[in-house]
């Protein structure tokens, strides 16, 4: 892509990859929009967002591309909410956010935007839930989560959506809790084993998987320091467990900071931070019919702290850092397989 990024805000909306905002080589969050033709494989500017800002969440509402939250140039979260209507190639200001938020995750359905935790300007993770309506432009409250947290990662499953992890601070979440849209409540799940940070998540076939990660000290080992972990942990929605599966079922390579999918009954671990000196290329696919792990051709820009987006049946892995901010976008195409 034109412009070196990480923290990069991605969508996909017409077969056009949308990269909006992220940090670039300076280190300060741009108000630089691209978007990438996927038919033509062409570049092209996009008129720059109002707030300069990286690590915003984004949500597709038909024509128009949502941008939530996230940090500004004062390394402050925001609480500015715009939206880019792609057919007239501009931006409109939106409500913003009751609390300004970095972090947020963000779910779409039935067109309405539901808004999940974030980190405040205080720095406190947040347990608010907020819903957006777009037809009169406002937000509003629901049920708290039971944990406050940042950096969530969350799944849309029936008619609940499902968060999992995050952070309080510097410290890793194990909570793993559901919000039923219709019923308009909280139920907490069995937490997860292993307290670990920047950790991989992805749902499929009706189970959640969280992959390494970087292994935190329990609270009572105090000469453990944390280290890279192949953990692989999968919970069964219809039966309420987390199972740690066993070491022949590990991932391959230890690794954290990376990018999760999921692609035709496999789920995908690529690039990451490890025990090497640099970022990782390797790329590896467990397969849930066969229950093994298998490797994949390299990515051919080794990277961490990517964004990623799934398009049909390709998972796109955009920017990030390889020795600085990358411009590198790629893509695991399935073909027959993976």
């Amino acid at each position: 892509m034109p412009t070196c990024r990480v923290y990069g805000t991605v969508a996909h909306q017409d077969g056009h990859l949308l990269v909006l905002g992220g940090c670039g080589r300076a280190g300060l969050p741009l108000d630089t929009a691209e978007t990438l033709d996927m038919a033509s494989h062409t570049w092209l500017a996009l008129a720059p967002l109002p707030t300069a800002r990286a690590g915003a969440a984004a949500v597709v509402l038909g024509k128009q591309v949502l941008v939530v939250g996230g940090v500004d140039e004062a390394q402050s979260p925001v609480a500015a909410v715009e939206a880019f209507l792609a057919d007239e190639g501009r931006w409109e200001r939106r409500a913003t956010l009751p609390q300004a938020a970095m972090g947020v995750a963000t779910v779409e359905r039935d067109g309405m935007v539901y808004a999940l935790g974030g980190m405040g300007p205080d720095t406190a993770p947040q347990a608010q839930v907020r819903v957006y309506e777009p037809r009169r432009d406002c937000w509003l409250s629901l049920p708290s989560m039971p944990t406050p947290c940042y950096g969530a990662s969350t799944f849309l499953h029936g008619n609940k959506i499902y968060i999992l992890g995050g952070r309080q601070g510097k410290l890793p979440v194990t909570a793993f809790e559901a919000f039923d849209l219709e019923a308009c409540t909280w139920t907490r799940h069995p937490s997860l084993p292993s307290r670990r940070a920047f950790a991989g998540c992805a749902m499929a076939e009706g189970n959640v998987f969280s992959l390494g990660g970087l292994q935190q000290p329990g609270p009572h080992n105090f000469y453990s320091r944390p280290h890279f972990v192949n953990t692989v942990e999968m919970f069964d929605l219809e039966h309420g467990s987390w199972t740690k599966l066993p070491r022949s079922l590990r991932m391959r390579d230890k690794r954290a900071d990376f990018v999760v999918g999921s692609l035709g009954g496999h789920i995908l671990a690529i690039g990451g931070l490890g025990n090497q000196p640099c970022p990782l290329s390797s790329v590896e696919s467990f397969s849930l019919a066969q229950r093994r792990w298998e490797a994949l051709p390299t990515m051919p820009t080794a990277r961490c702290s990517c964004s990623s987006l799934q398009a049909g049946p390709r998972l796109f892995v955009i920017g990030g850092v390889a020795q600085g901010p990358s411009q590198a976008v790629e893509a695991l195409c399935l073909r027959d397989g993976v």
